[in-house]
């Protein structure tokens, strides 16, 4: 008799299992903690922001003449591509006293987009407008308007962008004005009937 061969056979090795394996106690406490996490998430969040107090049935009582517009980059090459005078449309769109008020953040982003927007930047650099300073991180102007006109319901804001339209939409008694058909439309300003 011969010696037997102790080779092993093909795919007959020996299981081990994994440090994946869901059996492990480490990975079940694991999956627990992720299920709390996703859970806390989707829970209700029962925080109510505190909404200030010039909204009277979402009418906002601290808007009035002479507004305060906040002007985005996008408004103002919509201006320029539809050849309207930024001051004299403000006042025929309101039918009262404007200040266009461009921040240092808006200032920026129309000089990051180059020498196409050099007459929109010509008219931001007006010395006729309000100019305020912005003291956070960045230059992004969207993040900076939608956190202004939150501290401070005092604001109309000019803007052509869906993204912070949507965005402005959600935050109670702030109006938008924006550029079509070569004039400038304003949407939810209480005082007027047919704004919409």
């Amino acid at each position: 008799m011969g010696v037997a061969k102790k080779t092993r056979k093909f795919a007959q090795t020996k299981r081990v299992i994994g440090q994946r394996d869901a059996r492990l106690k480490k990975n079940q406490l694991k999956g627990e903690e992720v299920a709390k996490k996703k859970a806390a998430e989707a829970a209700p969040k029962h925080e109510i922001p505190q909404v200030s107090s010039a909204l009277f049935f979402q009418a906002n009582t601290a808007l009035g003449p002479p507004y305060h517009v906040l002007v985005d980059t996008n408004f103002l090459s919509h201006t320029v591509h539809g050849k309207l005078d930024l001051q004299s449309s403000l006042m025929d769109c309101l039918y009262a006293k404007a200040t266009p008020i461009i921040t240092s953040c808006v200032m920026a982003e129309l000089e990051k987009l180059g020498p196409k927007y050099r007459i929109a930047l010509r008219i931001a650099r007006d010395e006729r407008w309000e100019r305020l300073k912005c003291d956070h991180k960045g230059t992004y102007a969207d993040d900076c308007l939608v956190d202004r006109v939150m501290k401070h319901r005092i604001y109309l804001v000019a803007t052509n962008d869906r993204d912070l339209k949507r965005r402005i939409r959600k935050i109670p008694g702030v109006p938008i004005v924006s550029v079509a058909r070569s004039k400038y439309v304003i949407e939810r300003l209480p005082d007027a009937p047919d704004s919409r």
